[in-house]
């Protein structure tokens, strides 16, 4: 690892983070540059993140999320899932396709709210709530056994 300025260990996000990602997924909004750069694109379709994931755990992402709380942002978890860094579900991306993510978390303003409206709405789909939480549980535990760093030099706006 490099002695970059600005380098801080990213946090576990909170739970939600990892539906958000698998929603991002089924909503087909991550757009895959190379190995290491994605783009995706925010519920609302009005914000784009630029990701990059190097192999020595150095990661970037424009998202709030991760610059401002330092915690593994959404756009972060869904292209590692794209990449096989972490287990995918493909029940859970479908039953968290379609998710107005921004309206939700604004109008309720509490994680915990949206993950319950959520998961009520996947067990009407035939996901049990089970599966969603053992998912969950799954990518927190890859995560904390992966340590990521957040690289500001890592930054560079491109237009998509």
């Amino acid at each position: 690892m490099s002695g970059s300025p600005g380098l801080k260990p990213l946090r576990k996000p909170p739970r939600i983070k990892v539906l958000e990602a698998a929603g991002a997924i089924g909503d087909g909004r991550v757009r895959v540059l190379s190995d290491e750069e994605a783009v995706v694109t925010s519920s609302r379709g009005d914000k784009t993140y630029y990701v990059v994931v190097k192999p020595d755990g150095h990661v970037y992402s424009n998202d709030n999320g991760t610059i401002y709380r330092g915690y593994v942002g959404y756009p972060i978890i869904s292209f590692m899932i794209l990449k096989g860094e972490i287990p995918r579900d493909e029940d859970v991306i479908r039953a968290m396709t379609g998710i107005p993510w921004k309206d939700l978390n604004e109008r309720y303003k509490k994680y915990s709210i949206v993950e319950e409206i959520v998961v009520r709405r996947a067990e009407r789909m035939g996901v049990k709530r089970e599966i969603i939480y053992d998912y969950i549980n799954i990518v927190m535990k890859k995560l904390s056994l992966r340590p990521l760093l957040f690289d500001p030099s890592l930054a560079k706006e491109r237009k998509s």
